[in-house]
C-alpha cells in the first residue's frame, strides 16, 4: 500500500500578513458620531414687539444642522405675533412652525413639545435671548451626560438689584431658577417625567425644575442668557419682587395651583404701576461678548 506524504506549508510568516490585512481595514472612528438635534419651542400670546428680534437672534446664532425646528405656540394672539412668524419663516433656512393652542404656558408648551422631533427641547421665553452658539452648548452638556438645565442670565436693566440678582443665577441652588433663565431638557427625560403640570397657570417653569432638582438632573451652563426686565419696569422692582418671593414661599408652604394663580392676578397681574417705581430705558443684553 503506498503512502502520500503531505507536506505543510510553513506559515510562520501568516501572522504578518494578518497583522497587514487588519491594518487596512476601516476604523469605526472615521465615522460621523450621533449628534442630537434641539427642538426649540416659545409660547407666545400677544408678542408682536418682541418676536422677530427674538427669531433673528435664534437664526443667527445657532446652526441650521442642530435645530430641528423652531416651534411657536401662540395662545390666541390679538396682535401681528401670528403674521410676524408667518413673513420671517419665509426667508430663513430654518424651520419654523407656528400651532394654535389653548392659552396657557403649560398647555402651550406641552402642545410644542408632542410637535417636536428633536432628542433634545429647548424651552424659551419670547423675550429672552440665548447665548452665541447656544446649541452647542446645550448638545455638549447633554453628551456629558446632563439631560437638562439652563443658562445663567442677565437682566436688560443696570438696575443694581437686577444686577446682583442676575450674578446669583450662575450658582446651582434651586432658589436661583425661573423659566426665564431657559430649560433644555431631553425627549426621554420630559415624557418620563410627564412634560409641564397644566394644572399650573403660573409657576408651571419651577414645578417641573423642582421635579429635576429631585433627581439631581439640573446643570447651569456658565454663558449668560439676556432677557427682559418689562415687568419689572411695569409693576415696579420692589413690587413685583416681594410678591414674586410671596408666591415662592406660598408654593413652599404647600399652596396648590389655585391659590398661587389667585394671588399672582389679585397682586400682579390686576395691579396697575406704582407711582413710586423706578422708570429706565432697557439696555441690550443678548450674549457673552
Amino acid at each position: 500500500m503506498n503512502s502520500k506524504i503531505v507536506r505543510i506549508p510553513n506559515l510562520s510568516g501568516l501572522k504578518h500578513l494578518t497583522g497587514f490585512l487588519v491594518s487596512k481595514q476601516p476604523k469605526t472612528s472615521n465615522f460621523r458620531k450621533f449628534t442630537p438635534m434641539l427642538s426649540i419651542i416659545i409660547p407666545v400670546l400677544n408678542e408682536a414687539e418682541n418676536i422677530t428680534s427674538v427669531l433673528k437672534h435664534l437664526t443667527t446664532n445657532a446652526s441650521s444642522e442642530n435645530i430641528a425646528e423652531l416651534i411657536l405656540v401662540d395662545g390666541g394672539s390679538s396682535d401681528d405675533t401670528r403674521l410676524l412668524v408667518n413673513e420671517f419663516s419665509k426667508d430663513t433656512e430654518f424651520n419654523i412652525q407656528l400651532l394654535s393652542s389653548e392659552k396657557g404656558r403649560a398647555k402651550q408648551m406641552n402642545a410644542g413639545a408632542k410637535k417636536a422631533t428633536g432628542d433634545i427641547l429647548y424651552f424659551l421665553h419670547a423675550d429672552s435671548f440665548p447665548p452665541k452658539k447656544f446649541d452647542g452648548l446645550i448638545i455638549s452638556e447633554v453628551q456629558k451626560g446632563n439631560p437638562a438645565g439652563c443658562f445663567k442670565m442677565k437682566f436688560d436693566s443696570n438696575h443694581w438689584w437686577l444686577r446682583l440678582a442676575s450674578y446669583f443665577t450662575r450658582f446651582s441652588w434651586r432658589a436661583c431658577r425661573g423659566g426665564d433663565q431657559s430649560q433644555f431638557i431631553t425627549r426621554k427625560l420630559f415624557d418620563e417625567i410627564g412634560g409641564y403640570d397644566e394644572t399650573f397657570v403660573i409657576y408651571e417653569d419651577n414645578i417641573l425644575i423642582n421635579e429635576l432638582y429631585e433627581r439631581k438632573k439640573f446643570v447651569v451652563i456658565q454663558e449668560s442668557l439676556g432677557s427682559s426686565a418689562r415687568l419689572y419696569r411695569d409693576k415696579g422692582i420692589w413690587y413685583l419682587q416681594y410678591h414674586f418671593w410671596a408666591i415662592y414661599v406660598k408654593r413652599w408652604m404647600g399652596a396648590d395651583a389655585d391659590e398661587l394663580l389667585a394671588y399672582y392676578v389679585k397682586h400682579i397681574k390686576e395691579n396697575r404701576k406704582p407711582l413710586t417705581s423706578i422708570v429706565e430705558k432697557p439696555r441690550e443684553v443678548f450674549a457673552d461678548k
